[in-house]
């Protein structure tokens, strides 16, 4: 079940197959096993905004 959601995710958006070897992929997975049920998904403000921002200071340090 959890792999035709993440499959229909990938083809909806038109996802690179290849995103899936990203190191990255199994740290999301993992990450959401940890939080379980009643997670709430991020909303596209919060990942171009905030998120980015966190990320982008990362990169800079």
């Amino acid at each position: 079940m959890l792999g035709r959601y993440v499959g229909k995710w990938f083809y909806d958006k038109g996802i690179p197959f290849n995103a899936a070897n990203s190191p990255y992929f199994p740290l999301i997975v993992s990450a959401i096993q940890r939080v379980g049920p009643g997670v709430k998904p991020l909303t596209a403000y919060e990942l171009s905004g905030p998120i980015l921002d966190e990320e982008v200071e990362e990169v800079k340090k």
